[in-house]
């Protein structure tokens, strides 16, 4: 069985008379899922920062780049397999970590929804800080899928550390740091409704589950001491410093997310951490600052340069099947989807998102058959052309 078999599936059961329930192309998909979405939601997924011309930037930056077929190398099946600290994963996709997916289905329980989703499909999901059930529960819905945390650096030390070990306790694999989003990003569409869903208490159950935050509120805390005290500890503006400290929180790989710069990627790994994510959070958090695709190979390259082996996970912006080749091909170890998914949530609940990253994988394995490319490895930069003009 290969992923590109899903096509297989769906054409089987239409000529059962079983069409398909859900959409393939992501505007469809982003219409359909935003149109079921409450007013509150919508501008918080799909809008960005600025102009959100880095969000677009993102998208399109895909575009610039084309996959040049290779004849007379077919294999029926393909090999998308990665790994990934010790782990061998089925493939390069994992699921991005969004904060408010908790709130995208009706039920209020996105996160482990999310999670079930990536027991369904083996596509590790990288659970946020931000969930509206406690991370020990949405790391018990993933099965036996590997599963990282997502941390938004608390201010308090000790809470820092209480979420660190939670996670640890719960079987994550790896924590992934957070850079760019210790300040919330200036967002047009979210400032026009007055929306932040943790201002009304929204997405805090690892912070209202954890023995340290309790503390800090005191016993039976109402709305405004518990918003309030997760604002003041909310964004804790992290430099080169911290990192000892990061470090010794945990033995668990840590991945620092939000690099785009060959230096910063480089002292990183220097400075003892295991693994780059290279993103600019969806062009959410800082407009005008280009597509995440454009930083990735410098910032590939100068991981090399470190001869550790350490991965570069990469997302942002990421749409098809033919993203996530191209994103390989440019030296992303792993490739992390966010809104698509997050989109079959809301539209489709558990199926729905199943069916995203099913169509995904498909997508890219489909690609790789067709183009002359059966592993992985085969993806080099030399697969790629820049289309982009010269000047």
């Amino acid at each position: 069985m290969t992923f590109g078999d899903y096509q297989i599936d769906l054409y089987l059961g239409a000529l059962g008379g079983n069409l398909p329930a859900h959409p393939f192309t992501y505007g469809e998909l982003e219409a359909n899922a935003l149109a079921a979405l409450p007013p509150e939601l919508r501008t918080y997924v799909a809008g960005g920062s600025g102009t959100e011309s880095t969000q677009r930037a993102n998208a399109e930056a895909f575009e610039h780049w084309a996959l040049v077929p290779r004849m007379l190398n077919a294999h029926a099946e393909r090999d998308l397999s990665v790994e990934l600290f010790g782990k061998t994963l089925a493939s390069p996709l994992l699921m991005a970590p969004v904060g408010v997916v908790g709130l995208c289905t009706p039920d209020q329980h996105g996160d482990v929804h999310a999670a079930e989703v990536s027991a369904a499909t083996g596509v590790p999901l990288i659970g946020s800080t931000l969930m509206s059930d406690p991370l020990e529960d949405v790391a018990a819905a993933t099965g036996d899928t590997p599963k990282w945390f997502q941390l938004y650096t608390p201010k308090n030390r000790e809470l820092a550390a209480s979420l660190v070990a939670r996670a640890e306790a719960a079987g994550y694999d790896a924590i992934v740091i957070t850079l760019d989003t210790w300040v919330p990003g200036w967002r047009p569409r979210d400032l026009a409704s007055g929306n932040f869903p943790q201002l009304r208490g929204k997405a805090l159950a690892n912070y209202t589950s954890d023995p340290v935050f309790q503390e800090m509120t005191g016993p039976d805390p109402d709305l405004g001491t518990l918003v309030f005290t997760w604002v003041g500890t909310f964004g804790n503006p992290l430099t080169w410093d911290d990192l000892p400290w990061l470090r010794s929180l945990t033995t668990l790989p840590i991945v620092l997310k939000g690099i785009c710069h060959p230096d910063d990627a480089r002292r990183a790994i220097d400075e003892g951490v295991d693994g780059i994510y290279c993103s600019n959070h969806g062009g959410r958090q800082a407009d005008g600052g280009g597509a995440a695709l454009d930083w990735l190979p410098d910032v590939v390259d100068a991981v090399e340069t470190t001869g550790t082996g350490a991965p570069v996970v990469f997302d942002s912006g990421v749409r098809t099947g033919a993203d996530v080749v191209k994103a390989i091909a440019l030296g992303a170890s792993a490739v992390a989807v966010g809104r698509p998914y997050v989109y079959g949530l809301a539209l489709g609940g558990v199926p729905g998102a199943v069916h995203v990253l099913k169509s995904l994988l498909a997508e890219a394995d489909l690609i790789m058959g067709v183009d002359g490319y059966p592993t992985l490895a085969d993806l080099t930069r030399d697969a790629l052309v820049d289309q982009r003009p010269r000047s």
